[in-house]
């Protein structure tokens, strides 16, 4: 792999912003010097941001681009491909793709087998036909009736390393308020309203029967695996508490303050959307993610459906003065390596891989900023 160093940049660290050098051997960050440098060699970024490489524990991007239309199937390889484009130039080195299991609708794409995604995806690791380093977290669906059958091909899988519990039962959590799933259903997938109101009617049917056995499966898995357990759009402190007896130790999404305080409270680490942070608010109607910011509970940070949001929604929390630059890196670096026990990545220091982004910070008239990915390096190696 040889050396590489870039000069000149401002570098961030987990608690603070230096001007310096970093050097890269073999793929790893072999030093870090405070200073400028006068070195013929080298990357100059002339002031420019040097960032760790992002982490997104849970991103939809992928089934966007296996499905881009309700109906529309895309095919395996060029779904991938282009979902891993799009993931680098992000600045994300690091992605868990998040694929769901579990649905009644034979339509859905999460109501299909994985097996040639699953197969697409391993033939491209091995001919190292991607950029960014891609890991499975697999949705389940709770009161999907099919939801452990379609979870087979994950089982034992290598890149298997997050598991979350869902419930989309509309009347709860993320759907309390039934109205606003209808608009979600009918708007992003098409679905008739004389469809949703027979789902509706069905689903309370199908969460009293599967619901707590599909849980009980994938709880076992997980502990039996040693695979991390999320908890998904938890709502109240029952919830939260409920998830966390069962070992969860990440709390996606929670819908209410009191629901994150508590999951807070207890050690679980509470995941947030790039998306809500950029708009202010949850397209759904729930908790901001910017209010978890300013009580101290916000811990990582999720692309969710729109990759390029990590950086937008770093900067806001920074140009808003809630968290400082080291602070809001963290939460889509450090924060969610430590909670997928990936202990090699999330932070420039000696030591750790060299997954690296060269950002340019460009100042708007309304007085913000916005961030520019001009280069991504995964191991040492560019690949954008």
């Amino acid at each position: 792999m040889g050396t590489l160093v870039f000069k000149n940049a401002s570098i961030v660290l987990p608690k603070e912003v230096i001007r310096g050098s970093v050097s890269v051997v073999n793929g790893r960050i072999a030093a870090i010097d405070q200073g400028l440098s006068n070195n013929v060699t080298g990357i100059d970024l002339q002031g420019d941001y040097l960032l760790p490489g992002f982490i997104e524990i849970h991103t939809d991007n992928f089934e966007r681009h296996l499905m881009p239309r309700p109906k529309v199937n895309w095919a395996e390889l060029p779904a991938l491909l282009a979902h891993d484009a799009e993931i680098a130039a992000a600045g994300i080195t690091t992605v868990f793709d998040a694929l769901g299991v579990g649905d009644g609708d034979p339509d859905s794409l999460r109501g299909s087998t994985w097996d040639s995604v699953l197969s697409t995806l391993d033939m491209c690791v091995r001919e190292h036909l991607l950029r960014a380093d891609h890991h499975i977290h697999v949705r389940c669906e709770l009161p999907a009736p099919n939801t452990a059958d379609l979870f087979q091909p994950f089982q034992n899988h290598p890149r298997l390393s997050l598991i979350s519990l869902m419930d989309h039962t509309p009347g709860q959590r993320q759907w309390e308020n039934v109205e606003v799933a209808r608009v979600y259903y009918t708007g992003k997938k098409g679905w008739s309203n004389e469809k949703f109101d027979k789902q509706v009617n069905l689903a309370a049917e199908l969460q009293a029967k599967y619901a707590a056995p599909h849980r009980e499966f994938f709880v076992e898995y997980c502990k039996s695996h040693h695979i991390p357990l999320a908890s998904h759009d938890d709502t109240t402190e029952a919830h939260v508490h409920q998830a966390h007896a069962e070992g969860a130790t990440i709390a996606e999404f929670p819908t209410t303050l009191k629901a994150a305080q508590c999951a807070h409270q207890l050690g679980m680490l509470n995941v947030m959307g790039g998306p809500n942070v950029v708009r202010g608010g949850s397209h759904s109607g729930n908790v901001a993610a910017l209010d978890l910011a300013r009580h101290g509970i916000l811990d990582i940070l999720s692309s969710d459906y729109v990759p390029s949001s990590l950086l937008s929604a770093v900067m806001r929390l920074v140009d808003d003065e809630i968290l400082s630059l080291p602070q809001a890196i963290a939460t889509v670096s450090q924060a969610p390596a430590l909670a997928t026990g990936l202990n090699d990545r999330g932070q420039i220091a000696s030591g750790m891989r060299g997954d690296l982004i060269h950002a340019s910070f460009i100042n708007l008239s309304n007085q913000k900023r916005h961030a520019v990915v001009k280069a991504v390096w995964r191991e040492g190696n560019r690949i954008l």
